[in-house]
């Protein structure tokens, strides 16, 4: 029965991607927002497949401050080895009116700018099709960005294709891409609770701080800052007993790094938890 079902399973996403690159060909021309995770690494690669790179296909990113560096270098390094243009735009999310406040709604503030910048960007390029690596379990969690997304008339091809979050990863295994089983990524801003004041400083210390974690073998992390000083330490509960044996270790680097206070987390990472403290006239229109 197992087989059959597993059998039944590939059958299915085998045959939303053949939708998808049926879709992605019907665009004509395609700009990739592309942030190197595993939504839009196996986007791009779907993309290459369906229209080459012969003038067709532009992968298009933001450099931001909310952006971990790490990921900076990786797109670039993507691109490069599968042949793919890469045009950087860089933004200053910081300087957007409105963003720095925090408020629930924030990453539509954000997405509304950036992806308006990405358009005016490809726009000189051509005729271009901006699309994102959205997909159907993207409908679940409180994602004021999605709103934006629509407003700009972005296409999300990998949610038109009915593809799920479990499909893009056993896809992008099947397609040999690095990306299938790395941890879920959000920008470094979503660390801060909402209503707190967003700043480099901020930023740069939760970049730094789980970046090191993760040179502990912890490859799901995140750094929730709380008043600018608390750090509360998001990991799998798989990952309690690794991170409880070097706590001497990080509690000296999160000081280092400019914490006062280290916290561990004790229900452990989960996805949105800082939507958790939202109402539902908090979360109004998405």
């Amino acid at each position: 029965m197992g087989r059959l079902q597993n059998k039944i399973a590939k059958s299915s996403r085998r045959s939303k991607y053949d939708i998808l690159l049926s879709n992605l060909q019907g665009l004509g021309a395609v700009a990739v927002a592309f942030s190197g995770g595993v939504d839009s690494t196996f986007l791009l690669r779907a993309a290459k497949e369906a229209l080459g790179t012969d003038g067709k296909l532009l992968a298009v990113t933001v450099q931001i401050n909310s952006m971990p560096e790490k990921d900076r270098d990786e797109t670039k390094a993507f691109c490069e080895k599968e042949g793919i243009q890469l045009i950087t735009v860089c933004v200053n999310e910081l300087e957007i009116p409105g963003f720095v406040d925090n408020p629930p709604d924030r990453c539509y503030i954000c997405k509304k700018v950036l992806f308006g910048k990405m358009l005016e960007e490809i726009k000189r390029r051509g005729s271009f099709t901006l699309v994102d690596g959205s997909n159907v379990d993207d409908d679940g969690d409180y994602r004021p960005g999605m709103r934006a997304l629509k407003e700009l008339g972005i296409v999300s091809p990998l949610k038109d294709a009915g593809l799920t979050k479990k499909e893009i990863r056993e896809l992008s295994k099947e397609l040999g891409l690095p990306t299938w089983d790395i941890p879920s990524a959000a920008c470094l801003s979503s660390r801060i609770p909402y209503g707190e004041m967003i700043t480099a400083e901020k930023l740069r210390m939760i970049d730094k701080g789980e970046d090191y974690i993760k040179s502990l073998g912890i490859s799901q992390v995140r750094i929730r800052v709380h008043g600018g000083n608390l750090a509360r330490i998001e990991v799998s509960p798989t990952d309690f007993g690794l991170l409880l044996d070097n706590r001497e270790a990080v509690y000296s680097k999160l000081k280092d790094i400019g914490f006062a206070y280290i916290t561990m987390d004790m229900i452990g990472y989960r996805t949105g938890s800082m939507n958790e403290v939202l109402s539902h006239a908090d979360k109004g229109n998405t």
